[in-house]
């Protein structure tokens, strides 16, 4: 009778793991399916982020903590750095994206190019 038991104790532990692999596997579908979404949310964001930053921090004159308070809601996921020398601001949403803002005396604050972006790194 004990034996009975434990047969069904693991014949319920092995559903779970089907149950569980099955739902690893729709997690998987789903962000694979919504991926060029979230890249591209990912870089719109960095490039949002960057340019709202540069502008309050040499056109405003703030402080880099003082700008991120500007940012949308949501946006913590994004990273800023800044380039004094360069008078650049970079924003980052890991694995995802990457956008540059720099201040250019007579045109404000713009966004870089990617090929921009590659001569500085």
């Amino acid at each position: 009778m004990a034996t009975r038991n434990m047969g069904r104790m693991q014949g319920s532990g092995g559903r779970l793991r089907w149950v569980l692999l099955a739902l690893a596997v729709i997690a998987l579908a789903a962000i694979a399916w919504m991926w060029p979404s979230l890249r591209a949310y990912s870089q719109t964001g960095a490039a949002y982020s960057a340019r709202v930053v540069c502008s309050c921090r040499y056109i405003g004159g703030r402080e880099l903590g003082d700008c991120e308070k500007d940012l949308e809601p949501g946006m913590e996921v994004v990273s800023l750095s800044e380039a004094a020398d360069a008078k650049r601001i970079d924003a980052t949403v890991p694995l995802m994206a990457a956008e540059s803002a720099e201040y250019r005396e007579g045109y404000g604050c713009v966004l870089m190019t990617p090929k921009q972006r590659e001569n500085i790194r």
